[in-house]
């Protein structure tokens, strides 16, 4: 499934988390990092808006669809994938990393929740190896000395695979930027799938998500943030939706 801008096209490369999780085990094996990110319609919003974004999301390895929309849209364009949301993979990539013996680090949030995030999974995967965490402080650039210092004390901590809680943009322009100055970490764009094993946040219950109304549950959650931003992901579907109906015939 691709989305065309000007300057870049942004791939879905991966069609479910069987191939996923497939892929990055044969880069773990192989020594070889990677960037994760997980698009969803928000992601489409700032890339339309957003040049640099756009140039970080081109350069991530792996992409995979982290909302219903996006599965929708693949439907029109027949080149159909499946919804691997981020939230969902968290536990199952840091399962494999235990089981391949990858030491893992967290990178984002707040302290509190990167403490009890790792308690608790360490707690659900005896194997689990959680050797580096840090909070970045307000105003961190995703490609800034800070971001440098942070690449360079997970790669001395022997990280192989780093879960990154930060927001869009900033969580795929580090990995971007990340990715070539440790090309032997994987970076995982998963946002708050840590703070909800934390318990800072709360998912939406299970048969709201199967009802395609988790984004509702969000907005309803923190209205004067989350309706703009769900209104301006509703203000794309058409043109988006256009654009998938011409994909057909032409991957």
């Amino acid at each position: 499934m691709h989305f065309r801008f000007p300057d870049q096209t942004i791939t879905v490369n991966v069609p479910n988390r069987a191939s996923l999780l497939d892929q990055v085990r044969a880069r773990f094996r192989a020594g070889q990092g990677f960037a994760l990110a997980t698009l969803n319609l928000d992601h489409l919003v700032k890339l339309q808006r957003s040049p640099s974004y756009r140039a970080a999301y081109a350069a991530q390895d792996l992409v995979v669809a982290d909302g219903n929309p996006i599965v929708w849209l693949s439907r029109l364009a027949r080149q159909q994938v499946s919804l691997v949301t981020g939230s969902d993979l968290l536990r199952p990539m840091l399962a494999l990393a235990a089981d391949e013996g990858m030491p893992v680090g967290f990178f984002g949030s707040s302290p509190d929740v990167l403490d009890a995030a790792a308690d608790r999974l360490r707690a659900a995967y005896p194997a689990l190896n959680v050797v580096w965490s840090q909070s970045p402080a307000m105003g961190f650039e995703p490609d800034g000395a800070a971001a440098r210092q942070a690449i360079a004390a997970m790669r001395q901590a022997g990280v192989r695979l780093c879960i990154l809680s930060l927001s869009a943009p900033r969580q795929e322009v580090f990995a971007a930027f990340a990715r070539h100055l440790a090309p032997e970490i994987g970076f995982c764009g998963f946002g708050a799938g840590l703070d909800f094993v934390a318990g800072r946040q709360v998912r939406a219950p299970r048969w709201v998500q199967v009802l395609a109304l988790e984004w509702l549950w969000r907005a309803l959650s923190a209205p004067r943030r989350l309706i703009p931003r769900y209104a301006a992901c509703a203000a794309i579907l058409p043109g988006q939706a256009w654009a998938a109906l011409r994909q057909r015939g032409n991957p």
